[in-house]
């Protein structure tokens, strides 16, 4: 199974506007890293969370990578949920390439999790639209394997 961790894009200030929506440099920088990783990776099914800037960055990786199952607004995937909540569905999901788009810090706790065991590994450094990925190994492992961030491509 293959596990995409994405950072949303960067997000306009809470004083400026409180459902933080994506700024143009957010939508641009999620717009380039797709366009990068388009036609080199498969994501069957995109889950997100219900705050607003999430949404619109599942909807441009949604558009440049078609999933076949489409996006799926989930619970328990806001900055301060508990990671382990989502573990069984991660393990459970029927679909081999799933794609999360979330927040800091739930994504750095889940990675470190999945691969180090414990919330506070700290394993990785997750950038707005960035796009890390993760394998399950036969042996029920997770690792690494890449990491593409916007300042990059």
């Amino acid at each position: 199974m293959g596990l995409y961790l994405v950072r949303h894009g960067e997000a306009a200030a809470e004083e400026v506007d409180p459902n933080r929506p994506l700024t143009p440099r957010g939508k641009a920088d999620v717009l380039k890293t797709a366009a990068f990783l388009k036609g080199k990776v498969t994501v069957d099914i995109i889950w997100h969370s219900t705050k607003l800037r999430a949404r619109e960055t599942a909807s441009l990786y949604a558009g440049a990578f078609s999933p076949a199952h489409g996006l799926l607004e989930k619970q328990g995937l806001a900055p301060n949920d508990p990671v382990g909540n989502i573990m069984d569905d991660i393990i459970n999901t029927k679909h081999e390439h799933l794609m999360i788009v979330g927040h800091l810090p739930f994504l750095s706790r889940l990675a470190s999790l999945l691969i180090a065991g414990t919330e506070s590994g700290n394993v990785l450094v997750f950038r707005p639209g960035g796009v890390a990925y993760l394998e399950h190994t036969d042996k029920g492992n997770w690792s690494a394997v890449w990491i593409v961030v916007p300042e990059l491509v």
